[in-house]
Order: C-alpha cells, then sequence, then structure tokens
C-alpha cells in the first residue's frame, strides 16, 4: 500500500466526516469551537458562508452531518450539530454589515431566478455581490419556496425566516413576488444574460383509488394543505384524521392538524418503520404530541357513505426481509376499515413544467424532468440553469443551497465567456495547533456527556398556538456542554516518518489502540495486522512512509481516532503534530478572483 497522498484535500476533509457528508460542506468542528469561545457571531458567519441561511438550518435541516459524526462512534448520539448552529444565529450579534453587499458599480449582467426558494435565494446571494443584477420571480406573495409554504411556523418562526431572507434583499436583489412565469421563451426574450429555474418540486402526488372522486372534498394534497395553512385559507379540519405516507411532510401534516382541531390523528404506513423516509427526529416529536404511527397498512379505497368520507380501508400487508433488512416477499393478511373526516396525501412530490416550452432546446427525460448536468447545473439550453428539486427531484434545504452555489460558479463563467465546466480546485491548509509543549489551540480532552435534550414547550400551549415555535432553543448550560461532545475530528494528526525512533510511546498511549507500526502490505493485508484490525471500508487508513531504521510504516486506522492528541504529546521527537485542517471549497467569489482564500 504506497503512503497516503495528504496533500489531496479530499483526504483530510473525509476525516471531517460531519463537513464531507454536509452537502454545502460547511466547517462544523470550526463553528462549535467558536460557540465553545462565545463567539457567536463569528459562528454565524461561518456558517453562512457554506449554508447561507445558519437561522433557518439551525432549525429544520435534515442533518445528514449527524449520522456521519464521529461522536456516534464513541456512544449512540451525535453531537448536536444542527441545534448548535441555531445556538450561533439565536446568540450571535447584529451581522447586517458584516455581510456582502451590492458593489457601487454593476458589471451590465442581467440574471433573471424563477422561485424564490433556497436555490433562488443562494444564487442571488453568490452573484449579486459580485455586480449582477439578480432578480427573482416569486408566484406567491411571500417569498421563501417550500420554506414559508410547507415548514409549519411551529418548526419555522416567519420572523427568522423574513430575516435571513432580507439580507439577500439588502443586497441589491429585487423579488417580484405575485409574479408567476407562465412562458420560459417570453423570458428568454427578455433579454437577460442567464436564467435559472429554482422551483421546487410544487406538485404533490395523489391516490387514485376506490372512493376518490365521490370524497374530493374531504381528501387533500400534503403540500397544498400546508400551504394553505401556511397562508391562513384553511383554518380547522376535522375530529379524525388519516395522513397518508410516512416523509417530513407527511410529519408536518399530522402536527398541524393537530393544531388546527383534530383530536384523533393517525400517520398510516405501508411498510415498516424501518423504510420511513422521515428523520427520526419529525418521528419522535410527531409521537411525543400524541399522533399514532400505524404500520403495514396499504390503502385499498376511501370509505364513502351518503356522498360523504367515512373512513378507509386498509390491507394489512406482511414482509419477509433478508439479512440486509429488503423485502423479500409480500403478502395481504386481511383488511380493515379505520373511521376518519378528513385524509391527507403525504405519498411524495413531483416536478411540474407546464410553463416550459418543449421546443426551445430543453431535453426532458422520461420522467418530464429537465436533462441537467449534475456539476454545472445548466440544461441542455445554453445559459438555463436549474437547482433544488427543480433539479433532481425532491431532496431538502442544504441541498438546494449547494445546487445554487455550484449554479452561481455557472452563470458567473457563462457571462464571462468562460467554459461552465472548468472548475477551481478544492485546497487544504494545514497549520500547527501546538500553542505550548503540550498545549493545543483546542479542548482535546474527552467529554463524556452524554446529548443534550432541547427543551419544548408544555404540549397544551404549542397545540393552542399554531405559530408557537414547540422548540425554545438550548440553555447556557446545555450550549457549554454539548459543544465539548465535538471530537474537533478537523484537527488532524499529522506524522512526520523521518522523525519517528520507533519507540513506540504513541502506540501505548493511544486510547483506542488506532495507531500501529507494521510491515507495508497490500491494502487487504495491512488493515488485519493492525493492533485492531481496521473492518470499515468506508474509512481510510494513514499509511506513512517508510520508518528510517526498519522500513515497516506507521498506520492509523482514521475510523478508530479520536484526535485526542495524546500521541503527539507523548512522543519525544515530535514525529507527530496536531494540525488544523482548513478545506478550502471554493464559491463564486473565490473562482472569479481566480485565486485560493486564504
Amino acid at each position: 500500500m504506497k503512503p497516503t497522498d495528504v496533500k489531496d484535500p479530499d483526504y483530510f476533509h473525509k476525516v471531517v466526516d460531519c463537513q464531507w457528508a454536509c452537502p454545502a460542506h460547511t466547517p462544523v468542528p470550526e463553528y462549535i469551537r467558536l460557540i465553545a469561545q462565545g463567539k457567536f457571531t463569528e459562528a454565524y458567519l461561518v456558517n453562512r458562508r457554506s449554508n447561507v441561511f445558519p437561522g433557518i438550518l439551525g432549525r429544520v435541516c435534515d442533518r445528514p452531518c449527524e449520522p456521519a459524526c464521529r461522536r456516534g462512534r464513541v456512544e449512540e448520539e451525535p453531537v448536536a450539530i444542527c441545534r448548535l448552529k441555531r445556538v450561533a444565529a439565536d446568540h450571535r450579534d447584529e451581522v447586517a454589515h458584516l455581510i456582502p453587499q451590492k458593489p457601487e458599480t454593476l458589471n451590465g449582467k442581467k440574471i433573471a431566478l424563477i422561485g424564490a426558494g433556497p436555490a433562488s435565494l443562494t444564487v442571488a446571494n453568490d452573484l449579486a455581490p459580485l455586480g449582477y443584477e439578480c432578480t427573482v420571480f416569486e408566484a406567491m406573495h411571500r417569498p421563501g419556496g417550500l420554506m414559508i409554504s410547507n415548514i409549519p411556523s411551529f418548526r419555522l418562526p416567519e420572523e427568522v425566516l423574513d430575516e435571513e431572507i432580507e439580507y439577500i434583499t439588502n443586497m441589491g436583489v429585487e423579488i417580484k413576488l405575485n409574479h408567476r412565469i407562465e412562458s420560459l421563451q417570453s423570458l428568454l426574450g427578455e433579454g437577460y444574460d442567464a436564467v435559472f429555474v429554482g422551483t421546487g418540486a410544487p406538485k404533490g402526488k395523489d391516490l387514485w383509488i376506490e372512493g376518490r372522486e365521490e370524497a374530493a372534498a374531504n381528501i387533500h394534497i400534503g403540500i397544498e394543505w400546508l400551504e394553505n395553512v401556511a397562508f391562513e385559507h384553511t383554518k380547522k379540519i376535522g375530529e379524525k384524521v388519516l395522513i397518508i405516507g410516512v416523509g417530513n411532510t407527511a410529519m408536518d401534516c399530522c402536527r398541524s392538524s393537530l393544531r388546527l382541531g383534530a383530536a384523533d390523528v393517525k400517520v398510516m404506513a405501508r411498510k415498516p418503520r424501518e423504510f420511513f423516509k422521515a428523520s427520526p427526529w419529525e418521528l419522535e416529536d410527531a409521537e411525543e404530541e400524541n399522533v399514532e404511527i400505524l404500520v403495514n397498512h396499504s390503502p385499498k379505497r376511501f370509505v364513502v357513505e351518503n356522498g360523504k368520507l367515512t373512513g378507509m380501508e386498509f390491507e394489512l400487508m406482511e414482509y419477509e426481509l433478508d439479512e440486509r433488512g429488503r423485502i423479500t416477499e409480500t403478502r395481504v393478511a386481511g383488511s380493515k376499515i379505520i373511521p376518519c373526516d378528513d385524509v391527507i396525501l403525504a405519498i411524495g412530490q413531483e416536478n411540474a413544467f407546464p410553463w416550459i416550452e418543449r421546443d426551445i432546446g430543453i431535453e426532458f427525460d422520461k420522467w418530464g424532468v429537465p436533462v441537467v448536468d449534475e456539476t454545472t447545473h445548466e440544461s441542455t439550453l445554453n445559459g438555463v440553469f436549474f437547482g433544488g428539486d427543480s433539479a433532481f427531484g425532491p431532496k431538502n434545504i442544504i441541498w438546494a443551497v449547494e445546487h445554487g452555489h455550484q449554479a452561481a460558479i455557472s452563470i458567473h463563467k457563462h457571462c464571462q465567456g468562460l467554459e461552465v465546466s472548468d472548475r477551481m480546485p478544492r485546497g487544504v491548509n494545514l497549520a500547527s495547533a501546538k500553542m505550548g509543549v503540550n498545549e493545543w489551540m483546542y479542548s482535546n480532552t474527552f467529554d463524556g456527556s452524554l446529548r443534550r435534550e432541547m427543551p419544548l414547550v408544555e404540549l397544551k400551549e404549542r397545540l393552542s398556538d399554531r405559530k408557537k415555535e414547540v422548540e425554545t432553543g438550548f440553555t447556557d448550560a446545555q450550549i457549554v456542554t454539548e459543544v465539548q461532545r465535538c471530537l474537533n475530528c478537523d484537527v488532524q494528526t499529522v506524522f512526520e516518518a523521518p522523525l519517528c525512533k520507533e519507540c513506540d510511546a504513541c502506540i501505548d498511549i493511544c486510547p483506542v489502540d488506532c495507531l500501529s507500526i507494521v510491515p507495508v502490505a497490500e491494502e487487504s493485508v495491512l488493515r488485519q495486522s493492525l493492533k485492531v484490525p481496521a473492518q470499515n471500508l468506508d474509512q481510510a487508513v494513514y499509511v506513512s512512509e517508510a520508518l528510517p531504521d526498519t522500513g515497516r510504516v506507521m498506520v492509523k486506522d482514521e475510523d478508530l481516532c479520536l484526535h485526542c492528541g495524546l500521541c503527539a504529546e507523548r512522543c519525544p521527537t515530535s514525529a507527530w503534530d496536531m494540525q488544523d485542517a482548513y478545506i478550502f471549497i471554493p464559491h463564486v467569489t473565490e473562482e472569479a478572483e481566480g485565486v485560493a482564500a486564504e
């Protein structure tokens, strides 16, 4: 196995599992350290460069970082990364003057953005400070896209959403509300230098089974119903409500139903719980509010009596699973009728592009979705770009933000006559974390505290007010404890082979046995020869150059390492050092300047 190339930025980036898993690659340990130092404003700005909406995402992010968190390998629960993002947003000082602003002189390029959701807003956020004239066209009377229409206020207060959108409009970005685009071809004729489509996946899926048409008045499409609730067109619902589907939209529907007067709310799942699409915490929040979740119920028909919906009949399913948890056999074990007054369908979303003419050069696939380059986000029509759910189907806000960052780079290059696929490479900068003989710029002691529980508003109070935010945020004491749970995975153990005397001091002191000195071998053999065999093939093993005395190699299993720094403290020759790894992720600003950020 060849020595590890630590100059490859992706090597250390992958070791910071939370940052690697985040679509926008937010430097999680960096902002958590800033919070630990009481530097909330700095932590907010670090977040904002990557994810643009720290206050929003600190409440409603899908948290792909947390399952990846290395803390989850030490104990059951990861660091509360998302909730610490909210801490930075809630405790910061005023930041309006610290956010990039519109330049005095524009560059003469005009960009049209369709839909005022997170993808379009991110594109505008990135391009406006470079002098682009950005105009956002929004069909609704409020900006935010699905963030305002489909995420209930009890999870995301409107004032938080409005404030973070205002930072972008203050850059000179114009948002034209109540302005639905009916023809892309007409828009292209208005002289824009590029067009970005960020319209989301605005069409909810229907369920056409027996009784659907007869009971139409009491059957609601989830995302449309949530929009009507958000804008107060819908203010009540029946006493008994069934929610069909088990994604996050379904969780918002069932919890919103309780706040509109429903007394008995059931979520109906066709498959077992391990197949649910909803985030685990969303399920927990719904059940904490006494929502009942029934598994293995497959919709068969809507029960209609005298022209009125009275219930739904479900087939009771049984499944056989293989050793990987995949369904191998399905059986119907009977049926059951469950009474209800209303049914909300939350079984998925689809793109809808009736306003895009099919003869203007945009190619669509067999599902009616535009063919979009996954790197550049450009469609088959030069100068038209897509992002967010409208590009690759329903995902989540943080994915839409990353799409916006990448599309902004492409739009800039397109407007400047450059090749849109020519991307600036990522980089890595390592700086020693040493502040003294055995003192580091970060806390390297392991804190055994368990994950803090989010304080919640009392159940009766929250259900009586649809807009009452349920989560109140961490207390000061909880903040102090939770930040110490971070293992500082971006502070890397860096090894200088020529300095090593093979004294085994680092191996002896390592608390997790992640270090070994072994003869060089092929990776499969080398992994098995370590003090603790490296079984996780998804995580790298570090392999040094040949050691000067014996020709053996120092190997570190990145899957086990806690970044505690004891090896560097113990090493008598300073062959080991703890170094802060700054991963440079280029955005359009750096692309425009043509230089890597410091």
